[in-house]
């Protein structure tokens, strides 16, 4: 099949988070079992300044903004063995410094920016229809609307199924009344029966209303986001479209996440010999400024800063922990409350505490080598990535039940002799401190621990078993 994803970001050419991940390895996977795949993303400053090899094109492009029209440019790009990436050039909207805002808030034109984005991809797709458009989130939404609300505009597109992926509907692209003439659609879109939400427009609303099938990034959150505590006010339509959304889990690229050839570790290593594993833990101590203790456990954590991954509760039973004989080595960037926190944290026990705030990509890897446990006790967790790496590298996860995490995460029980992690359940602070307890317990016992990393290790969370559901289901949509 021929298959466009619509991206705002695709590693590695522009990244924020997870999504970025997503476009790039589910393209190249899915380019591997026989698809011709492209990807269409923005040409941000960070893509034009970023060292890669980029070509200019003869693709001119005018479309509609409210009374006025606005052009652009399309270079592309190579990914994979044969795929092409293009990107939208529009200085104007994505010759930033950031791809959405700045540390003061969201780019005030965003909506403009991202309706232009959507109505240039499918200029694109014109130059190369596909019998497949998947879309990824709020920004690239508005693609599925313009394609099934105005398809007299894009003849060539008229055999082509669209499918949408919600990453985390957290995130909706929601913009005031004022900002509706930009879509020039016809008003009677503006109706809660499509993009209308609460009187304002709201992007992501319009993609699950028009696209042929829905995805979310794990089972369970295809689930949850059906009730209203992760439906963010949308699970009224989700539910109306319930036959249609499927939850595929998110892939590892494990050429990047696998101690046994990772470049950023202090020593590889694999299942079979774990040994390694202490020279990480030095190293990730070393990193950090904490004391080289081998017996001591060491909790890791790699983030967002924000209460959504569970930073609340981690802040309720910080003295608790620093009771225990433990370490803690944190990275992340987000919150101040919670920056400003670690960093009073890592002053407070600097034997026990190492924290950097910002990213820092060798230390993330560092981390998942060189932590005996890996904390994840979120909110709410759509998929999750880290959960997975840190299976993979013998880290121990401990996590709530919510989304991914509930479906890559097998409670362990020790009696048993099953499963790779410690879950709780209830969003407090004494369900959370309960399962690190278990999991400092389990660490006290040499042999049961070294069999719990093993089970986590031989965990095959690897793309080609995520790109067959998506091929799958676009073979459904064919048939």
């Amino acid at each position: 099949m021929r298959i466009a994803m619509i991206s705002p970001e695709v590693t590695p050419f522009a990244k924020t988070g997870g999504l970025a991940d997503v476009a790039g390895t589910l393209a190249v996977a899915l380019e591997h079992l026989g698809h011709e795949v492209s990807l269409v993303m923005p040409a941000y400053r960070c893509v034009l300044r970023g060292g890669f090899a980029l070509e200019g094109t003869s693709m001119r492009f005018s479309v509609p903004l409210a009374e006025r029209n606005e052009e652009g440019a399309v270079l592309k790009a190579g990914l994979g063995k044969n795929i092409t990436v293009y990107l939208v050039r529009a200085d104007r909207y994505f010759d930033r410094d950031s791809l959405y805002g700045t540390s003061a808030g969201d780019y005030p034109d965003n909506a403009e920016r991202f309706v232009f984005f959507s109505r240039a991809a499918l200029e694109i797709l014109r130059h190369n229809p596909v019998d497949i458009a998947h879309c990824h989130d709020w920004q690239s939404a508005l693609a599925i609307v313009f394609l099934k609300s105005q398809a007299e505009r894009y003849p060539e597109l008229a055999s082509s199924h669209t499918v949408f992926t919600a990453h985390n509907l957290g995130f909706q692209g929601i913009f005031g009344q004022s900002e509706w003439p930009l879509l020039d659609l016809d008003r009677i879109y503006f109706s809660p029966q499509y993009l209308e939400f609460h009187s304002h427009v709201n992007f992501l609303k319009g993609a699950l209303v028009f696209a042929d099938k829905i995805t979310t990034v794990s089972p369970t959150y295809a689930r949850e986001i059906l009730g209203a505590e992760q439906g963010f006010g949308l699970e009224e339509v989700l539910q109306g479209r319930a036959d249609d959304v499927v939850g595929i889990l998110n892939g590892v690229d494990y050429g990047q996440w696998d101690p046994a050839v990772d470049p950023w570790i202090a020593e590889r290593y694999t299942e079979s010999n774990l040994t390694a594993k202490r020279s990480c833990k030095r190293g990730l101590q070393g990193a950090l400024g904490l004391p080289a203790r081998d017996k001591t456990p060491l909790l890791g954590m790699v983030s967002r800063l924000t209460s959504q991954k569970g930073f609340d509760l981690v802040e309720k039973i910080f003295d608790q922990l620093m009771a225990r004989d433990l370490q803690m080595a944190i990275l992340g960037s987000g919150e101040e409350r919670y920056e400003e926190f670690f960093r009073r944290a890592a002053k407070r026990f600097p034997k026990k505490v190492g924290v950097r705030v910002g990213f820092d990509e060798a230390l993330a890897h560092q981390i998942e080598a060189g932590a005996d446990v890996f904390l994840m006790p979120s909110l709410y967790e759509p998929c999750g990535l880290n959960q997975m790496f840190s299976l993979k590298y013998g880290t121990i996860p401990v996590v709530r039940a919510v989304g991914g995490l509930k479906d890559t995460v097998e409670d362990c029980d020790p009696e048993q002799e099953t499963g790779t992690g410690f879950v709780f359940g209830p969003y407090e602070p004494e369900a959370l401190m309960a399962a690190v307890e278990r999991a400092l317990q389990s660490y006290g016992d040499k042999k049961a621990w070294t069999a719990l990393r093993r089970r986590a290790m031989s965990m095959d969370f690897s793309w080609e078993r995520s790109a067959d559901a998506y091929s799958n289901l676009y073979q459904q949509l064919r048939s």
